[in-house]
């Protein structure tokens, strides 16, 4: 499971690609002939690097949605009034806190 800091770092990174990626086809539109094919490969590469750790923490995240729901389907199903007692307080709770403003 990926955590909280790594998801940042992973933003940071495709932030990162994505900008390194501008400046070359920016670099690239003011060369000519295998300049600026160079420039404009690089940059498309490092887009799809970006597009890929996009993906990886996409995938992350659904796998974490999942670990979770499989979690709290296991409690309820062991916990049935457990989980109504928690569910008709937390109602109670926002419903309280709604009323007041």
């Amino acid at each position: 499971m990926m955590q909280k800091s790594s998801f940042k770092t992973t933003r940071g990174d495709i932030r990162s690609l994505v900008k390194d990626a501008q400046d070359l086809f920016h670099e690239a539109a003011a060369n000519t002939g295998d300049t600026a094919e160079l420039l404009r490969d690089k940059g498309l590469e490092l887009l799809d690097l970006a597009v890929a750790k996009a993906q990886d923490v996409q995938t992350a995240a659904l796998e974490t949605g999942k670990e979770i729901a499989a979690t709290t389907d296991d409690y309820v199903q062991k916990n049935p009034w457990g989980a109504v007692v928690v569910s008709a307080t937390m109602g109670l709770l926002l419903g309280l806190i709604i009323s007041r403003k």
